[in-house]
């Protein structure tokens, strides 16, 4: 399928990538970013120069109903990532987070609803099962809101429902588990490893050690929602995108030091650990939907593709280009 596609949030992490792979697909793509004085596209200033002269951007808020509508015009699909995500940041600053997750939602589905879209791929996350009360998770596990963060992803993704249900909104909920790789913000626990490791310190400060997650490279989880924009099923339901496979945050630490040929001690700081009943301990997705109505499958699955997605990441982390835009001797929140 060949058509004009909006992405919100094309200028952050997951997006960038998306949108970058979607101009190589022949897609035609209006790439919707946070307006700033800078003029700054966020990591699509480091796309590719043959990229960045196929993108038609649109320099706005997601909060902005009306510069949601402008931007939504004569698109046929759209792919919803823009979103408040640093749980942390969320217990300092909860009202932001219902502005940007809630009402930008809202927002992107009214006009949708509005101009008639095709298709609206909406971006959910695995931080809104809570602590997994079964293993692998699947789309009808239990919802929980054990942090202000995963609690507006949870009403986001009701209100993506509820525009289908009540008004037959084609909305297709994309729920990626913990997605890493290249260009990720320095708050996630991978960067944050990777970082202190390429900066030539050995004892790593890192959270809590125990809970497991599902980490999924960014390629994996951009195929996802390729998938889900191509594809013609999917309507009204909940997808995982998820590995399927489950490791420790000291194990995937551990597993990041024998990557990068370093001996490393761990050490808890106790400014990295959630409060005790917000940290969710375990997630581990089962990804058998997203195969089933997608024919999607994780190219980085289980240990060895974990280690391989690893390995890519931190080389890009490593080059100094890349390095030198991140902040190694700060914790940021």
């Amino acid at each position: 399928m060949s058509a004009r596609v909006l992405i919100t949030g094309a200028d952050g992490f997951i997006g960038s990538h998306l949108t970058e792979e979607l101009v190589r697909c022949g897609h035609d793509v209006r790439a919707f970013v946070y307006y700033n004085s800078f003029n700054s596209w966020g990591w699509l200033d480091q796309a590719p120069k043959d990229i960045r002269d196929n993108l038609d951007v649109f320099a706005g808020d997601i909060r902005d109903p009306h510069g949601v509508k402008e931007a939504m015009k004569g698109c046929d699909a759209v792919l919803h990532l823009a979103a408040l995500i640093a749980i942390p940041y969320s217990y300092h600053s909860p009202d932001t987070y219902v502005d940007t997750n809630v009402k930008g939602t809202l927002n992107v589905l009214q006009a949708a609803r509005e101009l008639g879209v095709r298709r609206v791929i909406h971006t959910s996350t695995s931080e809104v099962y809570g602590t997994a009360r079964f293993v692998p998770i699947t789309e009808e596990h239990s919802l929980q809101g054990q942090s202000p963060y995963s609690a507006t992803k949870i009403a986001a993704d009701q209100l993506a429902y509820s525009f289908f249900a009540s008004f037959g909104l084609p909305v297709v909920i994309a729920r990626p588990f913990n997605t890493y790789g290249p260009r990720q913000s320095a708050r996630a626990v991978i960067p944050t490893i990777i970082i202190q490791i390429a900066n030539g310190q050995r004892q790593i400060k890192l959270g809590a050690l125990s809970p497991t997650r599902d980490f999924s490279f960014v390629r994996d989880t951009v195929a996802g929602f390729i998938a889900a924009l191509d594809s013609d099923q999917g309507l009204g339901e909940v997808v995982n995108f998820g590995s399927n496979f489950e490791i420790s945050v000291g194990d995937t630490a551990r597993l990041i030091a024998e990557a990068m040929n370093a001996e490393i001690e761990i050490i808890t700081d106790e400014a990295r650990l959630r409060p005790e009943n917000s940290e969710v301990e375990r997630l581990c997705a089962d990804n058998t939907k997203a195969k089933q109505l997608f024919g999607w499958q994780s190219l980085y699955g289980g240990r060895e593709g974990l280690k391989r997605g690893l390995a890519k990441t931190a080389e890009w982390f490593k080059d100094p280009v890349n390095l030198a835009g991140y902040k190694a001797n700060r914790y940021h929140i």
